[in-house]
């Protein structure tokens, strides 16, 4: 048997997948009145893969950003609690932005910088954190979050 010959017998066909990307952001129990986040790339119902995590200490420090996702998602920021069991359903916009955000700070430690990155990324327009998130995403990201860090914040 050929490989041309193999590769149509294992050819699958590809559904095309009904429903806009979205974001999902779901709240994981830490300990006392803590929380951390996760925050998942939909579409449609069926497709989910997990964007970034992040533990309770990373959450509160990004708490302002979070707030503002769901708040433009149209929903009441009192949703986020660490009783929370469904996950809340963000925009794509706002989930692409709140995305950037966490890859973003995700490593740094120190508070005057994780701000500074958080305004920054703030003060984008859509477009440009569009082509961030895919930056980030993407094949080269640690060397794509690492540039986005030094224009935001360069010490």
């Amino acid at each position: 048997m050929t490989l041309l010959q193999r590769s149509r017998s294992v050819q699958r066909s590809l559904l095309p997948v009904t429903g806009a990307r979205a974001f999902r952001l779901k709240v994981i129990h830490g300990r006392g009145d803590t929380y951390g986040i996760s925050l998942e790339e939909t579409y449609g119902d069926t497709l989910a893969a997990t964007v970034t995590r992040a533990t309770p200490g990373q959450t509160g420090r990004i708490v302002d950003a979070l707030f503002a996702a769901v708040r433009n998602s149209g929903h009441a920021p009192s949703l986020l609690a660490f009783t929370r069991r469904e996950p809340i359903q963000l925009t794509e916009a706002d989930g692409v932005r709140l995305a950037l955000v966490l890859l973003a700070t995700q490593p740094v430690t120190k508070h005057p910088r994780v701000r500074a990155l958080v305004a920054g990324i703030n003060s984008m327009s859509t477009e440009e954190t569009y082509y961030w998130y895919s930056k980030c995403i993407g094949v080269e990201a640690n060397r794509a979050r690492r540039a986005l860090r030094t224009l935001l914040a360069d010490d």
